[in-house]
């Protein structure tokens, strides 16, 4: 299965074959839309067969497959479909994924605080560090950096590395947690800021993301402080 998405973030329009049919769940041979994962929640849409119109509710991987969720039952392996993803949506996604990096980045720099959770969401986003010493006026100038620095138009660009090599970059992996056990890790490199292992969307220049505020900070147990933050438009 081609995953589009992870080839290029902005392709909104594809044609695809339906490989398997279940009811309202289809895979199909390639797709665009991005399914749930990593704390960005999936993308919604439409699929096409000829006129007939099937809404995408949900996005899933099932491991090397993705599933798709629609509102209908209809389609049947081996049918031609095209389809769109909501842009809107996927955009906004893609914005607040991209300064959840450059703010962790600045975290990490100020601090060696590592991410121990993140959620990315329409409205607002969180991060959640490992960060003993917690200070509210701290963390807005954490955010002023991020904002500086996102202003300043740095290019974001995608890779896939072989395991062995993505493991000799230092502090690639800013997860509190397990390594990803793949042969092959997806990186995303911030120029002059940021590179980490991610397999979500992004965009092509930080400049597109503009500005982030705080909208809160708070205690979440011993050494784990959680931070919402919000796009500005």
């Amino acid at each position: 299965m081609r995953a589009i998405y992870l080839e290029d973030s902005y392709q909104k329009d594809f044609e695809s074959s339906v490989e398997m049919a279940s009811g309202k769940c289809v895979f199909l041979d390639s797709t665009a839309f991005y399914p749930q994962s990593g704390g960005q929640p999936s993308d919604l849409g439409s699929i096409w067969q000829g006129a007939l119109e099937f809404k995408v509710l949900a996005v899933e991987s099932t491991g090397k497959e993705i599933k798709h969720v629609l509102d209908q039952e209809g389609l049947q392996p081996g049918n031609r479909i095209r389809a769109s993803i909501d842009w809107e949506r996927r955009y906004r996604f893609m914005r607040s994924h991209t300064a959840c990096h450059v703010l962790s980045a600045v975290i990490f720099q100020e601090s060696g605080a590592k991410i121990t959770g993140n959620q990315i969401d329409l409205a607002r986003s969180r991060v959640d560090f490992s960060l003993e010493n917690f200070d509210k006026a701290r963390m807005e100038e954490y955010m002023q950096k991020a904002n500086i620095l996102m202003a300043e138009a740095h290019p974001v660009t995608t890779r896939v590395l072989l395991r062995a090599e993505a493991l000799a970059i230092p502090d690639l992996f800013r997860l509190a947690m397990a390594i990803p056990d793949r042969e092959k890790i997806r990186v995303v490199s911030i120029k002059d800021i940021d590179i980490q292992a991610c397999g979500g969307t992004h965009v092509k220049n930080t400049d597109e993301i503009g500005k982030i505020k705080m909208v809160k900070a708070e205690n979440k147990g011993k050494a784990n402080r959680r931070v919402y933050f919000a796009l500005e438009d």
